[in-house]
């Protein structure tokens, strides 16, 4: 009877890990549909978790935006434009990371 509580115990843990990993994975379509719609705010940076570099991309289009009317904020604006183009195939590697990371911080808490 024992054996039994263990093994349910241990289903049960195995399901606790399992909702919590789903609770908080991320998703390469939704990070997609970020980049796509606001990727040049750095939104699926955010999403993703490299919050730095999602705030590097954001202040860039700030200074860019508002420097835009001295026309050296076209030359700033390059950057998170060419940033952009380069996630659009670091996506799906930024998401199994997360994922990754996800996975061995819910195995060190268990």
């Amino acid at each position: 009877m024992a054996e039994s509580g263990g093994t349910n115990g241990g289903r049960m843990d195995e399901a606790g890990r399992l909702m919590r990993f789903e609770a908080n994975r991320k998703s390469t379509l939704i990070a997609y549909l970020l980049w796509f719609f606001l990727g040049y705010f750095g939104v699926h940076r955010f999403y993703l978790g490299y919050v730095t570099s999602g705030l590097i991309l954001l202040a860039l289009w700030v200074i860019g935006t508002v420097l835009s009317i001295v026309y050296i904020g076209l030359v700033i604006l390059a950057v998170p434009a060419i940033w952009w183009v380069v996630d659009l195939f670091l996506i799906p590697g930024l998401a199994r990371d997360k994922n990754n990371q996800i996975i061995a911080e819910i195995e060190r808490a268990a």
